[in-house]
């Protein structure tokens, strides 16, 4: 595959390895050609490798990520309004989508003679890369806020990786880690190496529902990394004429920390830093996002959306999943099924609409304030306790 990177916007290109932004300021990708690609005779247990032919290393290291589930969730369809789907990204290796992109630029930074990789993170991406790192036996970095709960900082740890919490702005923080000069391959949150894996859940959704092609796809966003991914992914397979219409992309924030939702709202062509408060989808409160213009663009050419909802929604999207599909996620995920309920409520999305909702990470990894319903009984009134909840 060519190794050169391009402008999204105003189509520079660079080797891959010369720049991590273009002179214009904004975000590159890989120069991918599509032209020929179908889809793939490979197993669907090599993963999201089985597009290695679409991705830019031939080495991968570590367990595959990627070929996950897409499955109706018709005991959500009234919930969310439409006809539902669920992309659980959440059965990744380390628990969430970012593997996607970490197994990627690790995998490019061990073939090209890298001892370290490194990256700036929330939590997901720091587990992921260290992770990777780890199987690949590349010692890792990973530079996590100063904030971030014990819990997440021991779930890192576990793979071995030199931990920095750092205090000061996040949005500094990550430009910082990409221009410097060191010998660590950063692999940043909407890096070229990143978002080239981070496609491959949209190529995964798309073969998976073919001949058919979802009316949208719903996800959240932070950085605006893997929104990008998906937008070049669905470009990518028109090209390819694997798909005769494109979905409409629709991008989540929390209302708390929402530039990307603002610069929609607004008419504006780029994002800019907003001032952002407390929200308990911590792993997308990212107020001066990298990628946020780029993801603005991708909403728009695919007429889609860029909406916002509360912390009370995400909390009543995260039981509905727990309680209605079985699934347990983190509230950055679960701003996707609440932002479906909004677009549904605004007649965006119509009840016979197939609607595809990516649920980017467990909620098994962390303490949430759940209401425990229990009580202590004595094993000798077991039946009779028992014919008290289920009836006779």
């Amino acid at each position: 595959m060519n190794q050169q990177v391009r402008c999204y916007d105003c189509g520079n290109a660079y080797e891959v390895d010369a720049r991590k932004r273009c002179e214009c300021g904004e975000p590159l990708w890989f120069d991918t050609d599509s032209t020929d690609f179908e889809w793939p005779d490979a197993e669907w247990s090599d993963g999201m490798w089985r597009y290695a032919d679409m991705l830019p290393v031939s080495d991968p290291v570590g367990i595959p990520p990627g070929t996950t589930p897409l499955v109706r969730a018709d005991r959500l369809d009234e919930y969310a309004g439409c006809t539902l789907y669920v992309k659980n990204e959440a059965q990744n290796p380390t628990g969430s989508f970012k593997d996607r992109g970490t197994a990627v630029g690790v995998s490019h930074a061990s073939e090209t003679g890298y001892e370290w990789v490194g990256t700036v993170s929330h939590g997901n991406m720091a587990l992921s890369t260290s992770a990777y790192a780890a199987s690949a036996g590349l010692e890792c970095t990973v530079f996590v806020p100063a904030e971030t709960p014990p819990a997440r900082l021991e779930l890192i740890a576990r793979h071995g990786p030199h931990i920095f919490r750092v205090e000061g702005d996040y949005g500094r923080l990550y430009e910082e880690t990409l221009s410097l000069e060191t010998d660590v391959a950063f692999v940043n949150s909407d890096t070229p190496l990143r978002v080239a894996g981070q496609k491959t859940v949209a190529y995964e959704i798309l073969e998976q529902m073919q001949p058919t092609v979802p009316d949208a796809v719903v996800l959240p966003i932070s950085s605006g990394g893997q929104a990008s991914g998906v937008w070049k992914a669905i470009r990518e397979l028109e090209r390819a004429d694997l798909i005769d219409d494109v979905p409409a992309l629709y991008f989540v924030q929390a209302e708390s920390c929402d530039p990307i939702a603002t610069a929609y709202r607004e008419g504006e062509p780029v994002v800019t830093p907003v001032t952002s408060e407390e929200t308990i989808a911590v792993s997308i409160a990212n107020s001066d996002p990298p990628s946020g213009t780029r993801a603005l663009a991708a909403a728009r050419d695919t007429d889609g959306a860029v909406i916002s909802v509360p912390d009370d929604e995400i909390r009543d999207a995260m039981g509905q999943l727990s309680t209605k599909a079985g699934v347990s996620v983190e509230p950055s995920s679960a701003v996707s099924l609440a932002g479906i309920r909004r677009l549904s409520r605004s007649s965006a999305v119509e009840t016979e609409d197939n609607v595809v909702a990516i649920l980017t990470g467990s909620g098994y990894k962390e303490r949430y304030d759940t209401e425990v319903r229990s009580r202590t009984i004595d094993l000798d009134d077991l039946e009779r306790e028992l014919a008290t909840v289920v009836g006779r």
